[in-house]
């Protein structure tokens, strides 16, 4: 089952107050970029964050799991309710990560 946009508008707008985000379709799924740089995946309707050493001490207790079969585990992030936490878990997620690799430039 394909991800709905009503589910991925409503995971931007949860975490609307972190900095700028966006969505873009991926095989069929959507990829979440945080102020450019990807974060995060939305596979059948659930939210999948990737794992770091910040959002292991943040949230122990999430369930690290592949969004899809082949896929590396990430965080499965159920609570979308608490927006507060899911924002502070995003931004320090992806302080992080390496910053996106600049586009090639075409000639």
């Amino acid at each position: 089952m394909a991800s709905t946009l009503d589910f991925v508008n409503y995971v931007i707008d949860q975490l609307s107050d972190a900095g700028s985000i966006t969505a873009r379709k991926m095989f069929g799924e959507y990829g979440l970029y945080l102020d450019g740089k990807i974060f995060a995946l939305i596979c059948n309707n659930r939210l999948y964050i990737k794992i770091t050493q910040a959002g292991t001490q943040l949230a122990p207790h999430l369930e690290q799991t592949p969004p899809y079969e082949g896929s590396k585990d990430y965080f499965l992030f159920e609570d979308l309710d608490n927006k507060t936490f899911l924002q502070s878990f995003a931004i320090a997620t992806c302080k992080e990560l390496p910053p996106p690799k600049p586009k090639k430039k075409s000639k």
